[in-house]
């Protein structure tokens, strides 16, 4: 227990490595933030410590699916719009078009962001200063990804040369989008839609793809193995971490989350480039709906656990501070989770077949 700790207690420094400083009063480690500290627990009263991560109530919001929050009290949210007339395609001609929209959390007013007949909107990302979304558009196949600008709700594609449209689509940063391209390879866009293929990578089936820092990295389709292009050098190399399904990086861009597919199962490790550091969270689990808590202390995780001779899911969060996990909802199927800006707030997505429903956790 010792050891898992003082191991714990490291991630946590190296997760705020950037933004905080560290001193230690005797048995304890302070990680000193702007506006408040967190003191790590005393080594030697872990195993006395309560849970620091309580539910306080968790509210159903019905038939909508959240994809990121705006601010502590909006999230955007992609639901049917009734004002338009169905979907002309057959395949889909007893639903409505889908349309993006802002939810005030209290007053459970809707604003409208973005409608179009015909097509299916979702994915809504801001990037980190809300000045910009990312969402897609959908009818059959796949999606079209689109930037689009906050102040004038003019949006522009991720289409065309040099990419031949975009495969996946994500913040690396805040003025910098990248993602897979159609033409093979990685692109890279600014928020004005200004595209440029990265040269190295130009002849890969790229599969996954995510930038910090100075390094891309990413796995292909006919290889799940984790490299990465440290883009001063042009040195390739491998992480040594094979079957990755998905990478998740923190939101100050040091460390990551890697998930593994081992078969029916699964695990996730978080993984500290500047350190070379791994820890395995969860391991030999089925796993899905992983987000970071913005001060990157805490991860949400959804995992089908088999009880009672039947499969259940659960979504659960990880206090990298205290080494402890807490199941925070039961029977939830998470598609995804998205944190509010103070962490205080959890929202999560379930998908039963034919629609989407959202619901936000409260924690204490």
């Amino acid at each position: 227990m010792k050891n898992k700790y003082l191991f714990n207690a490291f991630i946590m420094a190296a997760l705020v490595l950037t933004m905080t400083g560290c001193e230690k009063n005797r048995n304890k480690i302070t990680v000193q933030e702007p506006e408040k500290n967190i003191t790590i627990i005393d080594e030697s009263k872990q195993e006395e410590s309560e849970p620091e991560i309580l539910v306080d109530k968790i509210e159903r919001l019905g038939q909508i699916s959240i994809s990121d929050w705006f601010d502590e009290d909006t999230v955007i949210v992609s639901k049917d719009n009734e004002l338009l007339d169905k979907m002309s395609l057959s395949e889909l001609s007893d639903q409505y078009p889908k349309s993006l929209y802002f939810l005030d959390i209290n007053s459970k007013e809707y604003q409208l962001v973005k409608e179009q007949k015909d097509v299916l909107l979702g994915g809504a990302v801001f990037s980190r200063d809300k000045n910009y979304l990312i969402y897609d558009e959908y009818v059959l196949g796949d999606p079209a990804y689109f930037i689009m600008n906050m102040e004038n709700h003019e949006s522009i594609g991720l289409m065309g040369e040099p990419i031949g449209g975009a495969k996946s689509a994500h913040w690396a940063d805040n003025e910098t989008v990248i993602g897979a391209a159609y033409s093979g390879g990685v692109y890279l866009a600014d928020r004005t839609g200004n595209m440029r293929l990265i040269d190295e990578l130009k002849d890969e089936g790229i599969y996954l793809v995510e930038k910090l820092g100075d390094t891309i990295y990413y796995n292909t389709q006919s290889d799940f193995t984790l490299m990465k292009l440290n883009l001063v050098t042009k040195e390739k190399t491998s992480l040594n971490l094979e079957q990755v399904f998905q990478i998740l990086p923190s939101p100050d861009k040091k460390q990551m989350i890697i998930l593994q597919n081992n078969g029916s199962t699964g695990s996730m490790i978080i993984y500290s480039p500047e350190h070379d550091k791994k820890i395995t969270i969860v391991d030999s689990a089925e796993l899905y709906g992983v987000s970071w808590s913005p001060d990157q202390r805490m991860i949400a995780y959804c995992m089908k656990e088999d009880k009672n001779n039947s499969t259940v899911s659960s979504l659960y969060v990880y206090d990298i501070l205290t080494g402890k996990t807490i199941k925070v909802a039961e029977n939830a199927e998470s598609t995804g989770t998205n944190w509010s800006p103070s962490g205080k707030k959890l929202s999560y997505t379930e998908w039963d077949g034919e629609q989407y429903t959202s619901s936000i956790i409260y924690l204490k």
